[in-house]
Formats: C-alpha cells, sequence, structure tokens
C-alpha cells in the first residue's frame, strides 16, 4: 500500500466536491486525453508537449511526474491525504476504483479515481510535524514516503488519529524536516507556528490569547471566570468602556476534533441571551463540513476562526500585542518573494 499526497486546486477550490462525488480529479486544464493510452513516460511527456505547446520543458516534465501516477502507479487499496484548504485539517481516504477517463466531465474532471473518504477533518494538529511538511508540498500530486510516513498514518488511523504513545519520540520536531523547492513555505511556517500556539494556550489559555487580539483591534472584552460560563467565554463591544457596538458573543474552542453543527447553533442562543448583535466562534481544530456549509448562511450574523484566522489575527496585531504575550510566541517578521506563475 502506498500514500499519496493528493490537493483539490490550489486554493482547495474542487475540495467539496472530492468530498461530495467520494472521488479525486485530476483538475488539469485541457487535459483531454486518456492516459492510460500513455504507459510510456517519454511519449507520455512529448504528447503534453503537444497539448502544452507554450510551457517550457522543464515545467511539463514537472507536469508529467504528477500526471503520470492516476493511471499508472496508484492501486487500488493505495490511501489518499487530502489537506483541507478551507479548515486546518485532513481528509484521509482509500482508492476503491480504477482510473477512469470520462470526457463528457467537462473541464477540468475528466479523470478520476474513487475513493472512499473514510476519515474527514482529522485536525492537523494531530500530526507530527515533519509529516505535516510533507502534506505541505507545492506539487498537486506525489507519494508520500518520508520517515516510514505509511507505517505511521496507518497507527494513527487505529489509535483515533493520535499518534500512538510509543511512536511520539521516535520522531521529534528536529528530525528530517528538509526544506526544498517543492516545500510551500507559507504552509511549514503556519503549521510551525500553529503547532507552538497549541501547545503554550492549549484550553483556558487560548481564551486569553482572543482576549488580546480582541483588545488590540480596539474591543473592550469581558472575560468570563474560568468554569461554567453559560456558553459565553468571551463578550467584545467597541465605543466608550465598551457600550458601543457591534457587540459580540464569543466561544473558544480547543478540543482535538473539528467543531460540529450543535456548537455553532448554541452560539446562536447565547447570542440572544445576552443581546449580542453578532458572534465569533473559534475552533482551534476547524470545524466540521456541516458548519462550513452553514458558514454563509451565517456570514451576517456569525464568523468562524480556526487556527489559520487565529495566527493572520495574530500577524495583524502583533505589535500591540501585550509583552506578556509576545514572551510566549516570539515572533520575527521575515520577507520574500511570491511564488511566479
Amino acid at each position: 500500500m502506498s500514500i499519496w499526497l493528493f490537493r483539490a486546486g490550489k486554493n482547495g477550490e474542487y475540495e467539496e466536491k472530492f468530498l461530495t462525488d467520494n472521488r479525486i480529479y485530476l483538475t488539469w486544464q485541457d487535459l483531454k486525453i486518456n492516459l492510460k493510452e500513455y504507459e510510456d513516460r517519454t511519449a507520455h511527456l512529448q504528447k503534453l508537449q503537444e497539448l502544452y505547446p507554450t510551457e517550457k520543458l522543464n515545467t511539463l516534465k514537472n507536469w508529467e511526474s504528477q500526471i503520470y501516477p492516476i493511471a499508472h502507479r496508484m492501486q487500488k487499496g493505495d490511501w489518499i491525504v487530502l489537506p483541507s484548504k478551507r479548515t486546518s485539517t485532513i481528509h484521509i481516504g482509500k482508492v476503491v476504483g480504477d482510473y477512469t477517463y470520462d470526457i463528457n466531465n467537462g473541464n477540468p474532471y475528466y479523470h478520476y479515481r474513487d475513493i472512499d473518504w473514510f476519515a474527514k477533518d482529522v485536525p492537523r494538529n494531530n500530526f507530527d510535524q515533519d509529516l505535516l511538511y510533507s502534506f505541505g508540498a507545492f506539487m498537486t500530486v506525489c507519494k508520500i514516503t518520508r520517515n516510514d510516513a505509511e507505517k505511521r498514518i496507518k497507527a494513527m488511523a487505529v489509535n483515533n488519529w493520535k499518534v500512538p504513545g510509543a511512536m511520539i519520540t521516535a520522531f521529534s520536531e528536529a528530525d528530517d524536516m528538509r526544506v526544498d523547492s517543492s516545500t510551500d513555505l507559507e504552509t511549514l511556517i503556519y503549521d510551525t507556528i500553529a503547532k507552538h500556539i497549541y501547545r503554550k494556550f492549549k484550553g483556558y489559555k487560548m481564551e486569553i490569547l482572543i482576549e488580546e487580539i480582541l483588545n488590540a483591534k480596539g474591543f473592550t472584552v469581558y472575560h468570563s471566570k474560568q468554569g461554567a460560563d453559560g456558553g459565553k467565554d468571551l463578550l467584545a463591544s467597541g465605543g466608550e468602556m465598551g457600550f458601543g457596538s457591534p457587540k459580540i458573543c464569543v466561544q473558544v474552542k480547543t478540543q482535538d476534533t473539528p467543531v460540529d453543527r450543535p456548537t455553532l447553533d448554541q452560539l446562536g442562543g447565547v447570542m440572544n441571551n445576552v443581546q449580542a448583535e453578532y458572534g465569533l466562534l473559534v475552533s482551534w481544530n476547524g470545524f466540521k463540513d456541516s458548519v462550513a456549509r452553514e458558514e454563509g448562511n451565517q456570514f451576517f450574523k456569525i464568523r468562524l476562526w480556526d487556527s489559520t484566522d487565529v495566527i493572520n489575527e495574530l500577524f495583524n496585531n502583533y505589535e500591540k500585542m501585550s509583552p506578556a504575550i509576545k514572551t510566549e510566541i516570539p515572533l520575527k517578521q521575515i520577507w520574500m518573494l511570491s511564488e511566479e506563475d
């Protein structure tokens, strides 16, 4: 059995279709050829040169290495790792169908395999940092092999997607985490910071971090005492002494699993109880699909923050954070050129 990294578009634009259709699609634009007819790699590359005559040879060689596997290297029983771009989670599936080329599917869904998505919304924080590095490759399709990845991911699968105790010391953050041209540096940076914050602020302390961020954004914040709080971890408001608008009710969750729909519905009820105009639901480990699908319907009332959103808010407001937070989360700003198309 092999484990493959597969992406649902550069920005996750195909993720919902992958999960709804129970498939992976090779979403190369205008790739109107049956890949099974090009088992020879040289002939395959030559055909890509015909289809994309303006592309450089090195680019086409890179594409060929990612296009070829879905038809010729993947096997039934292989596992697929699909990092979500919508939430801070990972979806895991098993290949259950042969490669299919169907011109009637329309561009760019000509090429696919059927998938059993047996583990959706696994929090990124559950995985060791070196595995997250592998998941952060720029490539749309690649085989994950580094650091005995297959054995370790399978061990997590039978341990409720947690790293088994015997493996925790085997691969530390100092292990093989080489950065090369295939590494998505932005994802790498976010994963590293997310691991650090989760270790330092899991539980009640995460409420303190969110309070600091809201204070830095200009809100006056009421922080409920630790313990039973009636569902209102924080209340935030603008204006003099917090008597203005917007009035926001905040819930903060750091549980090991993504937040589900009942938690979102509960926040709506608490908002009514405290006469809040808006709600903010913070879930460090992301949200289940049932919540993500509701986000548009709640757009004018509730905002959802996962770990990526919290880190972005931290970046945007870091200079205004207290010395205590800066000590716990010591960040340094760097600049680099973005990837050129």
